[in-house]
């Protein structure tokens, strides 16, 4: 069951606009109250050019959360799930967050903000000791800086070092065979797109020495027209490009660049282009942009993740996302969590989630594992390859090895500082 508020209608206004049929919706709230329920609040984005960040995101959170309720709940307590838009607002997520739990009683937090939010969202957590589970940013330093740990908050999400490792490897090999030693970037302008960026362009050169970076556009977050953008990249006439622009930005820049014919002047690596989210809304799919995956139910390559897929498709009539595969695997570990810890216990779970390993339809093996030094998700399914404008969209993924990620990454955090 969720719950959410519409600004300037009281519950008791809604009843009355509602009738007799408002008596089929108040009664599980009575019958929720005396089976002890545990309300989950949810900032996230729901309005706006990316509400698919919060519409998948939702809908993923309530296709896991029927399950665990209806296998008895997070430890014998059915879970109510409240869920807030914060319009994309950092100032708006952390009030919705700290009013989810002072207001509303939510005893834990799943953050399904961007980076920009994800990040004013965690002081709160930290504010208040609540459980938080990080479920849409990507920005390496929400949990690669021991500056920004605390106990209590985890992040169930891919993380751009990892793709920067994998995606810099695999752009390399083709650099070296194409001769593609001019490179733009263009990436939003805030902390994931700054971060995933330098980290992407880190590898590239470690294993491509020769690439050059001759033009750089940090467009922002939200921007409705990238004319400037694609112009400024066209006149420094690059042999191939890097973007992770996501979401609703993706979709408009690569409808806009269309125009200007930009993708066949270069070679387009683009992080984000490998979900559904943006393969299925470009009006026009140019053919052979390299992307890592995101979400899609071809890869990984198994039955569990395919039907996980079809499943969410069913219920809402569309393919899942990348922020949804996240939000599900982030309330299979709650689940399992509560369920080691006989307890749906915020400090309980928290402690169960340090190097907890969970089957999970969207890992290399068939599991992922939340990692108990800095609290992040490692071992999901991660790859690069070339799109077709059609199913299967990405035919061939180049899979990425979780122990060269692992190395990589360890000297990279010694190089920040970090270890």
């Amino acid at each position: 069951m969720t719950r959410t508020r519409t600004p300037g209608i009281s519950r008791r206004s809604t009843l009355a606009l509602m009738g007799a049929g408002a008596m089929s919706v108040a009664a599980p709230w009575v019958a929720r109250a005396q089976a002890k329920t545990i309300k989950i609040g949810m900032p996230t984005i729901l309005s706006g050019r990316v509400a698919q960040l919060g519409t998948s995101s939702r809908n993923a959170v309530m296709l896991e959360v029927e399950k665990v309720n209806a296998a008895g709940g997070l430890a014998g307590r059915q879970i109510e799930m409240v869920i807030r838009d914060s319009k994309g607002q950092p100032q708006e997520a952390a009030r919705v967050a700290r009013e989810l739990v002072n207001t509303d009683g939510c005893e834990l937090l799943l953050d399904g903000e961007a980076s920009s939010g994800s990040f004013a969202v965690h002081e709160v957590a930290r504010d208040l000791g609540v459980l938080c589970i990080h479920t849409c940013s990507e920005a390496s330093s929400l949990t690669a800086d021991p500056k920004q740990h605390i106990p209590n908050a985890f992040r169930c999400v891919r993380q751009g070092i990892h793709d920067s490792i994998v995606g810099g490897s695999y752009a390399a090999a083709i650099a070296k065979t194409k001769g593609l030693k001019k490179w733009a970037t263009c990436s939003p302008d805030y902390a994931y797109g700054r971060d995933t960026t330098g980290e992407f362009t880190l590898y590239l050169k470690r294993f491509a020495p020769d690439v050059e970076i001759i033009s750089e556009s940090w467009p922002k977050l939200f921007q409705p027209d990238y004319t400037e953008v694609v112009t400024k990249i066209l006149q420094a006439k690059p042999q191939a490009l890097y973007s992770c622009l996501w979401g609703g930005d993706l979709t408009s820049y690569i409808d806009q660049a269309n125009i200007y014919a930009m993708f066949s002047q270069m070679e387009v690596f683009a992080v984000n282009m490998a979900d559904y989210t943006a393969l299925t809304v470009v009006k026009n799919l140019p053919k052979g942009i390299h992307s890592g995956n995101r979400y899609i139910k071809t890869f990984p390559t198994t039955p569990e993740n395919a039907a996980w897929g079809d499943a969410y498709k069913a219920k809402y009539n569309e393919y899942p996302t990348n922020w949804s595969w996240q939000n599900a695997t982030a309330v299979m570990f709650l689940a399992e969590a509560a369920k080691k810890a006989n307890s749906a216990d915020g400090k309980k779970i928290a402690e169960t989630l340090k190097g907890l390993t969970i089957k999970c339809p969207f890992g290399a093996d068939g599991t992922v594992t939340m990692r108990g030094d800095d609290h992040t998700l490692v071992g999901y399914a991660i790859g690069w390859g070339t799109t077709i404008p059609q199913e299967p969209y990405v035919p061939e993924v180049k899979v990425g090895d979780w122990k060269t990620i692992f190395e990589l990454e360890a000297e990279w955090k010694k190089s920040k500082g970090y270890t």
